[in-house]
């Protein structure tokens, strides 16, 4: 019986939903934003490998890109250049399906955030489906 307790206080405590931010350049910032796929503006994201960027002040550090990874799986990223300080050129641009940093040229994938060689991932954020036409992205 005392074993069965310790386990559960291990798995009760031990195991978190949240990813520790272990990235020095890039700040923990609270938000949440919905998006509605039936704008114009979104509804790219209907579409498997498609992606936006959102530039709304107090979403991410640096805005947060949204994708489409196939299979109804959305995933969403900071913005911000995960291995570069915050300077005026560690903004990300989306190309196709990755995004690259001006800083350095690193290209990232949209569907896993990595980019090869690259000491962090990008940042990614929590991705809630609400109904059949949004999407909730909140950290």
């Amino acid at each position: 019986m005392k074993k069965l307790i310790v386990l559960l206080l291990i798995f009760s405590f031990g195991c978190s939903k949240d990813t520790p931010n272990n990235n020095p350049y890039l700040p923990n910032y609270g938000f949440s934003f919905e998006l509605n796929l039936s704008l114009p503006s979104y509804n790219q994201l209907l579409y498997t490998g498609n992606g936006v960027y959102i530039n709304t002040p107090g979403v991410g550090v640096r805005g947060i890109f949204v994708f489409n990874a196939g299979n109804e799986n959305y995933v969403a990223w900071d913005a911000a250049c995960p291995n570069q300080p915050l300077e005026a050129c560690s903004t990300m641009t989306k190309n196709g399906v990755n995004a690259v940093c001006p800083c350095d040229d690193a290209e990232y994938s949209l569907f896993t955030g990595l980019s090869a060689g690259k000491q962090y991932a990008m940042k990614a954020y929590r991705v809630q489906k609400i109904g059949t036409t949004a999407l909730r992205i909140y950290n």
